[in-house]
């Protein structure tokens, strides 16, 4: 079974992008996020109450959780909504938040000092072509993107951040118990920035509720604590790997729920992608450098 998680976290968190394209039409993007982060926290304020679930008893224990889930949840799920909403395609933020398994894999070397091998540099590089190849396949090549990209690239700083912060300081927490903590500093950080930058604005209709469900149980629920459940268990470089997945699932998913099309650059960009992650993933770990 613990071999299955891998796998289903990439198909749960894949389709966030198509709960995001049904419901942004009808919500500002920030906004959306609130309301989402509020229903995760009185699901699991009850879940937590109900199975008399753990809390951190140490102070900085509760300010490590809080940053790793600002990082991952209110800056990565922030610069994500704000660039789709505001008209950077879909495909191209994917390849901007493509880059984190890079990113990633430096800075596991630099601060856990995990070792990174030459086959997993190669299988990161092998997957990030194949990444590429799908997005050019998919969407061609766009130029004039402009200040479009300062969300997307907020994105991707905050998931490769924010995955390595909470390998380092606080990898075995709780799921309930923590993804209250996590989810609550996200919704004050959400709330102040709607205050200083623009107004909560939702428009409750059929679509957007069924979109906020979806993302409220299957993702921020079932994906993000498969996530927390992969940092614990395995390396950053391992568990980062798996988001070269997720745009080319998205895309599967597409192809299946709205009939997009898949062209032959793109499929071949999927077997290099999923090449490279065997290639990361299937190498024996070495133990981390002593501090």
């Amino acid at each position: 079974m613990n071999r299955l998680y891998p796998l289903l976290f990439v198909f749960l968190w894949s389709t966030g992008f198509i709960g995001a394209r049904w419901g942004l039409p009808y919500a500002e993007p920030l906004s959306f996020l609130l309301v989402r982060y509020l229903c995760v926290i009185v699901l699991m304020l009850t879940i937590a109450g109900l199975s008399r679930a753990p809390w951190p008893k140490d102070p900085r224990q509760w300010g490590h959780i809080s940053v790793s889930g600002l990082l991952i949840h209110a800056v990565y799920l922030g610069g994500v909504f704000t660039a789709i909403k505001h008209g950077l395609p879909a495909g191209i933020t994917a390849l901007v938040v493509g880059m984190q398994p890079l990113l990633t894999a430096m800075g596991a070397s630099w601060l856990l000092g995990e070792h990174v091998r030459w086959r997993q540099w190669g299988g990161l590089i092998l997957g990030f072509i194949g990444l590429a190849l799908v997005v050019a396949g998919k969407f061609g090549l766009q130029t004039e993107l402009g200040p479009m990209l300062i969300p997307a690239v907020a994105a991707l700083l905050g998931i490769t951040a924010g995955t390595l912060y909470q390998k380092r300081f606080c990898a075995g927490f709780d799921l309930r118990t923590g993804s209250v903590i996590q989810f609550a500093a996200s919704a004050l950080a959400t709330t102040l920035a709607i205050g200083l930058f623009t107004e909560f604005q939702v428009t409750w209709t059929a679509s957007f509720v069924f979109a906020l469900g979806w993302l409220v149980l299957v993702l921020s629920i079932g994906a993000i604590s498969l996530l927390n459940l992969l940092i614990h268990r395995g390396s950053a470089v391992n568990v980062a790997s798996l988001f070269y997945l997720t745009p080319l699932s998205t895309a599967l998913i597409a192809w299946g729920a709205f009939g997009e099309t898949l062209p032959a650059l793109s499929l071949a960009g999927m077997v290099l992608a999923v090449g490279g992650v065997a290639l990361v993933v299937r190498v024996p770990p070495r133990p981390a450098r002593p501090a």
